[in-house]
């Protein structure tokens, strides 16, 4: 019998695009693990509630590696090459080892200072007053411009980088998908063709150069050389995009909130947690697989099987977060789970943080009179098997203030 998908088990009348977190409550009344039918991907157990999932996060007989699943193939998708969100120790300990010391505290602390110039001149390009798409002129941007930086992407590539990296992650169809990622591989490819024999020291060039290391020290084969840049370059934007949005959408629809961060600039980094809890951008991981029989919070998972933690259902779990449908600046209690937990916690997420922090505060400062310019039913939000975001965020500007005294 074939399993129910999660559109299925909404209500009658539910978009679970426009709000799926109704489905995620009755799910985990019913208990913390279930059989769903994720389409065009097949059948996998859903995990929904926080202590499920940190329990499956950290369990290591929970694999990244595809080949453990019973129906692999092949890759059945388009990633690109072979990075670490597929691989599990020794391979993924060498490969988060190459790009860990680009995302230390030191690190992000002195991109600080280009982030807000960034943030900065977006914001000078806003008119004084109208009507704009905050997604498209500053939370879409601004984090394509950092990371593109820090891999050296060349300024005139990088919105067709970020075409073919939009259509990545939520294609229109499966030939969108594929020729975008045939196109994005040939760019990665020419572009790490370009970076051989020099000594640059951005994230690439140093990836490049661990690449031409003897193989007694471990390199980087081809095939990983090309995932981990489409990795970090897709991963390295695409969800924060999604997060600087669904913070200011959060504020926006919640005005005692976003009064209370006005009154308190220094709320910013809780606004951002605070969404990053109450939308989950991320909202599921990818596919892991059972390398062995095992009991999950009860439930036995066959070997072979896929299994998929739902960081946005585990992160308004009630028994963890009281009120969870509320957005509260002030909410004291666990951690989230946005960014994961244990081997593949996101190593990016300082630099998330601090993107979109800076985001959200350099916008108040620059639009005291900001507003949603459209009713909040009516937008359109992104979603595939991982990731949740807003297409468009129409917003009304009022006049504008000097942004670079908020930094």
């Amino acid at each position: 019998m074939t399993a129910p998908t999660l559109q299925d088990l909404a209500p009658d009348g539910l978009d679970l695009t426009a709000d799926p977190h109704l489905v995620y409550a009755a799910l985990r009344e019913r208990g913390p693990v279930h059989r769903v039918l994720v389409p065009g991907s097949g059948e996998t157990w859903l995990v929904v509630t926080r202590d499920a999932a940190r329990a499956a996060l950290a369990d290591p007989r929970l694999r990244n590696d595809i080949r453990h699943s019973s129906t692999w193939q092949d890759d059945g998708g388009h990633a690109l090459g072979r990075n670490m969100l597929q691989t599990d120790p020794p391979d993924h300990t060498r490969l988060r080892r190459l790009v860990a010391g680009h995302f230390t505290p030191a690190r992000i602390a002195a991109l600080r200072p280009r982030i807000v110039e960034i943030a900065a001149d977006l914001l000078a390009e806003l008119p004084a007053r109208g009507t704009v798409d905050l997604v498209s002129r500053y939370a879409l941007p601004l984090p394509v411009t950092v990371i593109c930086d820090l891999f050296g992407v060349p300024a005139a590539d990088r919105a067709v980088f970020h075409a073919w990296s939009n259509e990545l992650v939520m294609p229109a169809s499966p030939e969108a998908g594929a020729s975008a990622a045939a196109a994005l591989g040939g760019y990665l490819a020419e572009l790490i063709h370009r970076k051989r024999g020099t000594q640059e020291t951005d994230l690439l060039g140093g990836l490049v150069g661990a690449a031409r290391e003897p193989a007694a020290a471990s390199p980087l084969t081809s095939e990983e050389l090309l995932g981990m840049a489409f990795l970090l370059l897709v991963a390295g934007h695409e969800t924060t995009v999604n997060l600087i949005s669904a913070t200011v959408h959060a504020l926006l629809t919640h005005p005692a909130q976003l009064e209370l961060l006005r009154a308190e600039r220094d709320l910013a980094g809780a606004a951002v947690e605070e969404a990053l809890r109450h939308y989950s951008p991320v909202h599921a991981t990818a596919f892991r697989f059972a390398a062995e029989s095992l009991d999950l919070a009860g439930t036995r998972i066959p070997a072979g099987d896929a299994v998929q933690i739902s960081l946005a259902a585990a992160s308004r779990d009630p028994l963890h977060f009281p009120e969870p449908d509320r957005f509260c600046l002030r909410r004291r209690g666990p951690a989230h789970l946005a960014f994961g937990h244990g081997l593949h916690h996101c190593l990016g997420a300082p630099l998330a943080r601090t993107e979109a922090a800076i985001a959200v505060r350099l916008l108040l400062h620059h639009c005291p009179e900001l507003a949603l310019a459209t009713d909040p039913a009516t937008l359109t939000w992104r979603t595939s098997t991982l990731l949740r975001g807003l297409s468009e965020l129409p917003v009304r500007i009022g006049p504008s203030g000097d942004p670079g005294g908020a930094g």
